[in-house]
């Protein structure tokens, strides 16, 4: 099997200046996976206080949405993201098992397309209980139709009936997916397209003059897939993501 990474997803980094406001918001067009994990923590937000933990933080891409007027925040993140692309320093380190906070210290928790990249999940997710307060409230995200990624950190992908097994401990808990199988095709188009216009490899260049003609259809692909987020066109068997909601 190839294993070499042709199309490595980019860091996503926070509106936090001109030129990164107007890649945020582009990417929420262009990238059918971030925009709907977008929406989901928007909402998730808009209800925390207390102490805040945002586990697998890489840039905290969602901070700015957090009221910290009201919230508490804290990033944690492995001691070696940098192999993610991430390079954050006001994080809390980590070695991707142990949660360096003392039990019942949080009130919320948001953790965005990160369990999919660790091995030990059960481990991570166990902790997770362990320092959420009785009656706090968690948000995961993960994908579940999306490429091979961050290779070779990239190590599953789960399915309903294994995360109502993985978070059995918790008192509540809401499965959600993310998208249908229309958001999926649309993502798939939307990549295959980008990956071809901008290859790796210089002499595939040629081809691009290719690409470029089906432009219109990859806006196409990205009208239908944005509105299969907001009707739930399609079905919801095949989903671009799930995003699962829990309370301690």
């Amino acid at each position: 099997m190839d294993t070499k990474e042709n199309y490595k997803p980019k860091a996503h980094t926070p509106p936090d200046s001109f030129f990164n406001t107007i890649r945020f918001y582009i990417r929420l067009i262009l990238d059918l996976q971030v925009i709907s994990v977008y929406r989901h923590i928007k909402s998730f937000l808009t209800s925390t206080n207390g102490n805040l933990l945002d586990l697998g933080c890489g840039e905290s891409p969602y901070r700015f949405l957090v009221n910290e007027k009201t919230n508490i925040y804290f990033g944690v993140d492995i001691a070696d993201a940098a192999k993610f692309d991430y390079d954050r320093k006001d994080v809390t380190h980590f070695d991707g098992k142990n949660i360096p906070f003392t039990d019942n210290y949080f009130d919320n928790m948001m953790c965005t397309e990160v369990l999919e990249h660790v091995e030990d999940y059960q481990t991570l997710v166990d902790e997770v209980y362990r320092v959420l307060k009785p009656g706090a409230s968690a948000i995961f995200t993960i994908p579940w139709s999306a490429r091979y990624h961050y290779i070779p950190y990239d190590y599953f992908r789960y399915t309903p009936s294994s995360l109502q097994k993985i978070f059995s401990k918790f008192k509540d808990l809401q499965i959600i997916p993310r998208g249908t199988d229309v958001t999926a095709i649309s993502s798939k188009l939307i990549v295959l397209y980008f990956r071809n216009v901008f290859p790796s490899e210089t002499w595939r260049y040629i081809f691009s003059p290719f690409w470029l003609l089906i432009t219109p259809l990859i806006f196409l692909a990205i009208i239908f897939g944005q509105i299969s987020l907001l009707t739930k066109f399609g079905s919801d068997l095949d989903p671009i993501g799930y995003t699962i909601l829990i309370k301690k």
